[in-house]
């Protein structure tokens, strides 16, 4: 018997796909187009197609080494913010899911406060926290007489602060992640373990760790593409500096995104914040698809 098809479910799909067309797909495909242009400042009305220079340039030009140097530190950015994130709540959850700990639900309150606060408010109190003159951690530090550290005018300090300020943001996510994962663990599992012999070690280092880091894996590479694209942590913070001599495009923590974002507002250079636009699309995307094929997303139930 021939399936009759109902053209009517096309009818609720379509002002989403229309919005996706509009507000996605073609923003892509001209940021694309861009990358293969010299539209800038200097070629607003009339720009022309030039190939591959914009990404020659990129590459193996005037600005190769800012590049690769913003690239390393995106990178770095994400993993270390990634992974402190998850390790972590990983530790915070495993402590909250002990039977035997009293007022649990509290402490699970307490440490959510991250998570549960306004991310703007929350980045600009750390902010205020890192100012080098007033900032409660160096007035904290002046008090046990240390001095003071030049957290947002020093590369290496301002690079360490953000990341510990992203850790702070994110670990609540990964504490209720794990959580959820925990509960899903058989307890058949540590009561075999401890039958055998096994400690509580044994037991996290061959079964809590293992099976977490299985059912949280795509969440993980996930909150690693966005940590890669998290431009409000690191402009609201720093705004990309302290400045690096001879970078005219970005600061010593200048992420892709903020680049992109000061090539296109600060020096109107469409063209090549279009073609480092497409190189983070790329990155972004490829996690995006390995995510959701880990996760099973592509997946057809029979």
């Amino acid at each position: 018997m021939k399936k009759h098809t109902d053209y009517r479910a096309y009818g609720y799909i379509f002002p989403s796909m229309i919005s996706i067309l509009l507000f996605t797909i073609l923003p892509i495909i001209f940021t694309v187009f861009i990358s293969f242009t010299n539209y800038n400042m200097y070629h607003v009305d009339v720009f022309e197609t030039i190939g591959l220079k914009n990404y020659q340039t990129v590459l193996g030009g005037e600005i190769r080494s800012a590049f690769f140097s913003v690239l390393g530190w995106t990178l770095a950015f994400a993993l270390l913010s990634t992974a402190g994130s998850y390790f972590v709540g990983m530790l915070l959850a495993t402590l909250l899911n002990n039977p035997h700990m009293r007022e649990s639900k509290i402490y699970r309150s307490i440490l959510i406060i991250p998570w549960a606060l306004p991310a703007t408010i929350a980045i600009l109190a750390w902010q205020g926290l890192l100012n080098e003159q007033y900032g409660g951690i160096n007035t904290l530090l002046r008090m046990m007489h240390l001095p003071g550290m030049p957290w947002l005018t020093d590369v290496f300090w301002a690079r360490f602060a953000l990341i510990i300020v992203n850790v702070w943001l994110g670990y609540p996510y990964m504490m209720n992640v794990c959580l959820g994962g925990l509960q899903a663990i058989s307890p058949t599992y540590y009561e075999a373990a401890k039958i055998d012999g096994a400690s509580r070690w044994d037991c996290f280092r061959k079964i809590t760790f293992p099976m977490l880091t299985r059912l949280s894996t795509p969440l993980i590479i996930s909150t690693f593409a966005s940590n890669f694209n998290n431009f409000g942590n690191i402009y609201m913070i720093t705004q990309g500096g302290p400045a690096v001599p001879g970078s005219q495009f970005a600061g010593g923590t200048d992420i892709l995104a903020s680049t992109i974002y000061k090539m296109t507002t600060w020096s109107n250079r469409f063209d090549l914040s279009a073609t480092l636009s497409v190189f983070v699309f790329i990155i972004v995307g490829g996690l995006t698809l390995l995510s959701m094929n880990l996760s099973g997303t592509f997946k057809e139930e029979n």
